[in-house]
């Protein structure tokens, strides 16, 4: 065999050609980046989900597969950066970005400003990068159960009409809110992503959402649709289902998965539903939840439900998946000493005072999609009473209320 010579060292030819073909691949390790490229556009977002005390979900979408990173911090700092991080891999190389804070402090301001950089060539040994996009600093404020207020405001019944949550946003900000709740129903149904993206995603993110957390409640139109079941991608709930509970301040919410109003084997669904299973696991979680400290030792308890379980408008009776959940959940809030239900569904504004026997709580049902019809419902807590304000979409005060600490 022909050997030849380096230095004091003799080799042999063919470990020599191929310790040639691996330096080539050892020196592409680490970060490369291709500079004259267009940036990453923001699609949507920054939005806030899942607020905590200790903690806050920021949601954004882009134009190109990026890698994604948050700086955050207090006091009118950036000092601090989060990734997200799944199974010790570092999320990269896609265009939808969840980035959970933590470690923050209760009640506590923060500033924070979300970053992308596009990957362009994604190998086994060696990553390219491309240009990046960074977001303009934005601001959000912690929950804390210690606060002695809290103040929220919930719209309804959207259906995609983008004037109507406009002009609701224009009364609600008139006075500082803590929380924005989407009970239902703001999109027709879920085809694909631009409609999530148009008609959700962008509109929250310029009225409120990139310093005020959008708190959603699914309604049965988001059922519908081929993209329906991706419609949790782009969301970000305590628990991660659509059923959750979490505080702020002196109340304890409950938020309910009513799913679809018909029964799983209407025509319509074609056999792809099966909701009556689901609601059942959803009673096992809720006959838990109306027993824990959270709970039990909250000053005010508000619960949403889409789909009411009552109506006051007449003849308008209850069947299907509104009769499976009246069954399997009213029983339960009737024990649970519930402070207020907030429904939707009907697209018509009511007021129910308690009925013992059928529902030992007050409920409000918002309206509808039409900015004559809307309402916007609005509670303000603190430690001596829980006041109720509706809002119709002419700027008409429809009702208020107040519901003394217990």
């Amino acid at each position: 065999m022909k050997m030849i010579k380096s230095g004091v060292a003799v080799w042999p030819l063919a470990l020599c050609l191929s310790l040639l073909v691996l330096v080539p691949v050892f020196a592409q390790v680490g970060p490369k980046f291709q500079s004259g490229m267009e940036p990453p556009h923001l699609l949507a977002g920054p939005y806030l989900q899942n607020p905590g005390e200790d903690s806050m979900t920021v949601v954004w979408l882009t134009d190109k597969n990026t890698t994604a990173s948050v700086e955050y911090g207090a006091n009118g700092l950036l000092d601090q950066k989060a990734v997200a991080i799944h199974a010790g891999l570092i999320d990269a190389n896609t265009r939808l970005h969840r980035v959970r804070l933590t470690g923050l402090k209760p009640g506590t301001p923060y500033q924070y400003r979300i970053s992308s950089t596009e990957i362009v060539k994604f190998g086994p040994y060696s990553v390219t990068f491309g240009t990046n996009v960074t977001s303009p600093p934005a601001a959000f404020k912690t929950l804390s159960r210690q606060s002695d207020q809290v103040s929220f405001v919930v719209m309804n019944d959207l259906h995609q009409n983008l004037q109507t949550m406009q002009v609701l946003w224009g009364f609600a900000k008139v006075n500082p809110v803590d929380l924005v709740f989407f009970n239902g129903d703001s999109l027709d149904y879920l085809e694909n992503e631009d409609q999530i993206v148009k008609f959700l995603l962008q509109p929250v993110t310029g009225l409120f959402a990139q310093s005020t957390p959008l708190m959603y409640v699914r309604g049965n139109h988001e059922t519908r649709g081929r993209y329906a079941r991706f419609l949790h991608d782009f969301l970000d709930t305590p628990g991660g289902e659509y059923y959750y509970s979490f505080d702020a301040g002196p109340v304890h919410f409950v938020v309910l998965d009513t799913g679809e109003d018909k029964e799983d084997s209407h025509p319509a669904y074609s056999g792809l539903n099966g909701f009556a299973g689901y609601r059942d696991g959803e009673k096992q979680w809720l006959a838990q939840e109306v027993k824990s400290r959270a709970f039990r030792s909250a000053r005010y308890r508000v619960v949403f439900m889409h789909i009411p379980p009552f109506s006051a408008r007449e003849g308008r009776g209850r069947s299907g998946g509104a009769q499976d959940c009246f069954e399997k959940f009213t029983p339960l809030l009737n024990r649970a000493k519930v402070d207020l239900l907030i429904t939707a569904h009907t697209h018509h504004y009511a007021y129910l005072e308690p009925k013992p026997g059928e529902h030992d709580y007050p409920m409000v049902n918002g309206g509808g999609p039409s900015q004559e019809g809307a309402t916007l419902i609005r509670l303000d807590a603190d430690k001596q009473r829980l006041h109720l304000t509706v809002t119709q979409g002419d700027g008409v005060i429809l009702h208020q209320r107040d519901y003394p600490a217990k």
